[in-house]
């Protein structure tokens, strides 16, 4: 594994202090129309985490994509420490651009409690070793993807399910993924959850255009993730491999819905997500 791009991530999520409870951002120099979503859930998590005790540990968190960011510019991240309790603190944190909300954040945080115990068990999938990596995966294509194909990516994913040229095709509503950050991360919890959200936002939107079919640039679509919540159940490594269990209950009115379970190599349940975003046709 190559590190360079997981130190950019790393370094992307360390957000400038710059007075109490405020907090802010940078954006990778790429020339992109708006700030990947993830990286404003994640970073905004970092925020949020900096202003709680380290004995809690974030369990959940409900966000809104508000405005597209400008990646040109800093994101701003103002954080209101809503509670402190003995067993759970909330905090709301808002994400500002050119004086307006881009996007908002309430995470709920919590000391570990012994008590019930279940979970959905793993399904049985080809490991991640016996998959193709990105690069390989999209070979065919890397001339005509251009920058796309050949831009450093901090989190390496390899799809369980499907190849490139499965997309012009209707396929079955679900997806599941391997994912990890793509080199080392430090021994520090709120990172990995924070470099987690970042993933998250990686490939779920993507799950509720597979029983549709069609060209797999989508370029007559506009797709943007609309909102994001996630629980965190158990305690994970986003440097070792996770499988994202990913499906799509609906499609309507322009909009989309799809879930995701998120279990460690040994089959332990670490998170759920759902997010509704935007699937608008073009033309």
């Amino acid at each position: 594994m190559s590190s360079e791009a997981v130190d950019r991530l790393v370094a992307l999520l360390d957000l400038e202090s710059i007075e109490v409870n405020v907090f802010r951002g940078t954006s990778p120099d790429e020339t992109v129309q708006r700030v990947f979503g993830g990286q404003v859930a994640g970073q905004a998590l970092v925020a949020a985490a900096r202003t709680v005790e380290a004995t809690f540990r974030v369990h959940s968190l409900h966000a809104y994509f508000l405005r597209p960011g400008d990646p040109a510019i800093p994101i701003l991240y103002e954080v209101d420490r809503i509670r402190d309790g003995r067993s759970f603190c909330t905090r709301r944190v808002v994400a500002i651009q050119h004086g307006r909300a881009i996007f908002n954040l309430s995470a709920s945080f919590h000391v570990g409690e012994d008590g019930l115990e279940h979970q959905f068990p793993i399904a049985e999938v080809t490991p991640p070793e016996e998959l193709e990596d990105f690069a390989t995966r999209w070979a065919p294509f890397a001339d005509e993807l251009g920058a796309w194909y050949t831009r450093p990516r901090p989190i390496d994913t390899r799809h369980v399910d499907w190849s490139p040229p499965d997309r012009r095709t209707r396929l079955a509503p679900y997806q599941r993924v391997w994912l990890r950050a793509d080199g080392p991360l430090p021994d520090d919890p709120v990172l990995h959850a924070c470099v987690m959200t970042y993933a998250s936002d990686m490939t779920l939107l993507d799950t509720t255009l597979l029983p549709h079919g069609g060209d797999f640039d989508e370029t007559h679509l506009t797709m943007a993730s609309l909102d994001h919540a996630m629980w965190f159940h158990r305690s994970f490594r986003a440097d070792d491999w996770l499988l994202y269990h990913q499906d799509t209950p609906s499609a309507s009115h322009g909009l989309g819905l799809a879930r995701g379970l998120v279990y460690s190599r040994d089959g332990q349940l670490v998170a759920s997500v759902v997010q509704e975003g935007l699937i608008r046709r073009t033309t």
